[in-house]
């Protein structure tokens, strides 16, 4: 197990380095790369999987993208992740959180349109993200991949009753 896996959630540092490591997913680069590097090597696609890096586009928010792995698939609009260096936690970037909800906002509930629980507001933050899809990998996750008991029911109120 690598030296980020074996940490979490007490890992600190950037997205990519925290995914590649959790994943078992061997790519390297800004994280809005990651799909065009993954061709070839790692099958691609738009439905999220347990295990599955989902990787974010490149936007004014996110100047290098953002990979986040799957850590449980709730129902087909609602997943949980895994990341790192997302929200600001004790003021500070480049911690991991674990189970946190993402859903499919996309109208063609296809995946490429996201919103993300966000630490700060407690809920599904405002701003939706633009994603280029999942890469599979070719093992299992860590299986510190998700946490012991994570929220289900508060991720589907967040989402269908927020």
């Amino acid at each position: 197990m690598s030296p980020a896996a074996a940490k979490v959630p007490g890992y600190v540092g950037e997205c990519v380095p925290f995914a590649r490591a959790i994943s078992g997913i061997d790519i390297h680069g800004d994280a809005w790369r990651w799909w065009q590097l993954a061709k070839g090597k790692y099958q691609r696609g738009h439905r999220p999987k347990k295990g599955a890096v989902i990787v974010f586009a490149k936007s004014p928010q996110l100047r290098v993208g953002h990979v986040a792995v799957v850590s449980r698939v709730i129902d087909s609009r609602v997943v949980m992740v895994t990341h790192a260096n997302w929200s600001r936690i004790h003021g500070a970037r480049g911690h991991v959180e674990q189970d946190v909800t993402l859903t499919d906002v996309s109208r063609a509930h296809d995946w490429s349109l996201v919103r993300v629980w966000f630490r700060r507001s407690h809920g599904l933050g405002t701003t939706s993200y633009r994603v280029t899809g999942f890469i599979y990998g070719k093992s299992a996750a860590s299986p510190k991949l998700t946490g012991a008991h994570p929220d289900y029911v508060g991720s589907l109120i967040d989402v269908y009753a927020g």
